[in-house]
């Protein structure tokens, strides 16, 4: 049997040699994918809710993998309907998010893995959502370090991309390389298996369910066919000259600069050279030279265009009219704009992006800033996130949190204020965020004020502190739990510096290891049961939240629970018996 590393690393062979896959779904019967596909997802918040049955994480085992393994070799394996959810949108609407059950979620990871695997080496670079190594900054960095210059932006969002999806399309782009109809009708059979809302069932027609572990890569390889239209067909078309020609303007005035300062009028050449500045070198009309660029993140696309805007209403034209004849999609639009570039901004992955111009800004001589790409903050986006801590316009406690100790109300607050800040640290205006910093920061000193019962002054000098940063001593706020025999824990507000960092990058979270061995993957191959010692079909014990093991009163806790607060661990290898003794209450009569 061959391991997952193999059986990946011969799919992104042959992905990156173009060849066709004869055989993939006879991978899905290698236990090896399934283990590696466990690792990778049941730490995930979703693991525990259930879907349309009450299958979750919880009681995960070798045996379950052997009988999905058995349905898929006698083709009886088939995806139950998805639980479907409403989840609020920012403009007020809602969208359909489906819940998997857990069976589902692992083969569809296992599914993902194989497709990424053979698909990766194949997309295009322009491509970013939902890739390994890629992401919202790499998109971002694209644009603003190979879009100089540019004259429009062309935003394009698909309507409901997801929702959308046409079934007999996706199914014929797999086709065209992969030649094994036993893997395509486990893909029509997940496509197709339905949605249950108020427990009434109900068929899916078009698209792939929001939330599904494979709808993700399979979107990418639907919309991998816009990315070679716009490089193969659009790109070259409106791609032309290699540089703009000179401004004849710009000449007249340099050669009149040259002449004066020849014959030694000093003040008539600085003021010709003075008027340099207010004038390009390069003549932004001409008619021999056009740029066409292109970014995708996920179902949003942006076009940068280097031309007259004729030109840029016709590639919309045309990318309407690609989308709608060959991908049965359409643009929104409300969405899909042409903005002027350096008047306007076009909005994408939260940023507004804009080209500058400052004919004062100059360095030796030369322009630094004209036609360079802008990142920045939103108006609207500072407007949104403040308006979470404030009442009647001034920043106010948040009463769910009164009841939580001081760590976790400062933790809480630090989480979601570095989770912002660090989105937006790329932004040349970050600096406007300290106005959101002073929002959050008031109503945690006033949460915490009303938890004691104390001023806002007092918890401001209590918690006060500072950290050495790359540009110097910042303020912040800080709160410690002393361990013994270990480093306190310290929870933290504040800190970071509002700075523009062009290479920022999220450093809250590491990205998952696409083929490293998970600790839990080796005690559930070490077939022991944590808590009595036997080997009797061990299962995981996979609880949602461990500080609710935490929280629990002394007089509460039994022997799996103390065994996993130690470990600090989300999950517990047990026996057949001792899982059902902790699910029916009666765990106090297991013994270490």
């Amino acid at each position: 049997m061959q391991s997952a590393e193999t059986v990946l690393g011969v799919l992104r062979e042959r992905g990156r040699r173009g060849l066709p896959l004869d055989e993939l779904y006879r991978q899905l019967f290698n236990p090896q994918l399934y283990l590696l596909a466990f690792g990778r997802i049941y730490a995930n918040q979703g693991a525990m809710t259930p879907g349309a049955s009450a299958e979750t994480v919880d009681g995960m085992s070798l045996g379950k993998i052997g009988r999905i393994i058995d349905a898929m070799r006698q083709e009886r394996y088939r995806f139950s309907p998805v639980k479907r959810a409403w989840i609020p949108k920012k403009n007020g609407k809602r969208r359909p998010l489906g819940l998997p059950t857990w069976s589902d979620k692992l083969v569809g990871e296992v599914m993902r893995l194989l497709l990424e695997a053979y698909y990766e080496p194949r997309f295009s670079t322009r491509s970013h959502g939902f890739r390994p190594g890629r992401g919202c900054y790499t998109a971002l960095r694209e644009v603003a370090t190979t879009w100089t210059a540019t004259a429009w932006f062309i935003e394009g969002d698909i309507s409901d991309c997801f929702g959308t999806l046409d079934h007999e399309v996706m199914l014929s782009t797999l086709a065209e390389c992969i030649h094994d109809n036993r893997f395509l009708r486990l893909v029509r059979n997940m496509l197709t298996a339905g949605y249950l809302e108020d427990w009434v069932w109900n068929a899916t027609l078009s698209g792939a369910p929001q939330g599904g572990v494979v709808s993700p890569i399979l979107s990418n390889i639907y919309l991998h066919r816009l990315d070679t239209f716009v490089e193969n067909v659009l790109i070259p078309e409106y791609t032309r000259g290699e540089r703009r020609a000179k401004n004849r303007a710009y000449c007249r005035v340099q050669d009149a600069a040259a002449r004066a300062r020849v014959r030694g009028d000093r003040t008539t050449a600085r003021k010709l050279r003075q008027q340099l500045h207010s004038l390009p070198s390069r003549d932004p009309n001409d008619p021999g030279y056009r740029r066409l660029r292109y970014v995708r993140y996920a179902d949003d696309t942006l076009l940068g265009f280097v031309g007259p805007r004729a030109e840029a209403e016709d590639i919309k034209r045309r990318l309407a009219q690609f989308l709608r004849d060959d991908l049965k999609l359409e643009l929104s639009e409300d969405k899909t704009l042409i903005t002027h570039a350096r008047t306007g901004a076009a909005r994408f992955l939260g940023y507004e992006i804009t080209v500058q111009h400052g004919d004062h800004m100059h360095h030796r001589g030369n322009r630094t800033v004209n036609g360079t790409i802008g990142l920045r903050v939103p108006k609207t986006v500072i407007k949104a996130k403040c308006a979470r801590y404030l009442q009647r316009g001034e920043p106010a406690h948040r009463t769910r949190l009164v009841n939580h100790d001081d760590h976790t109300i400062i933790a809480t607050y630090g989480a979601e204020y570095r989770g912002i800040v660090q989105y937006y640290l790329p932004a040349g205006d970050v600096w406007r965020l300290s106005r959101l910093r002073w929002v959050m920061e008031t109503s945690m000193l006033k949460t915490l004020a009303l938890k004691h019962r104390s001023a806002v002054s007092k918890m401001a000098r209590k918690y006060r502190a500072s950290i050495d940063t790359q540009h110097g001593k910042r303020r912040c706020f800080e709160a410690r739990v002393e361990r013994e025999g270990r480093a306190p824990l310290v929870a933290r507000f504040g800190g970071i510096p509002l700075k523009r960092q062009k290479t920022a990058v999220p450093i809250d979270r590491s990205p998952v290891p696409a083929v490293a061995r998970k600790e839990l993957i080796n005690r559930l191959l070490a077939g022991r049961c944590e808590v009595c010692d036997g080997t009797v079909d061990v299962q995981v014990h996979h609880v949602r939240k461990l500080a609710d093991l935490n929280q629990a009163g002394q007089s509460r806790k039994n022997t799996w629970t103390k065994i996993m607060v130690k470990r600090r661990r989300k999950t517990l290898i047990v026996c057949a018996d001792c899982h059902h003794q902790i699910h029916s209450g009666n765990s106090a009569s297991l013994t270490q």
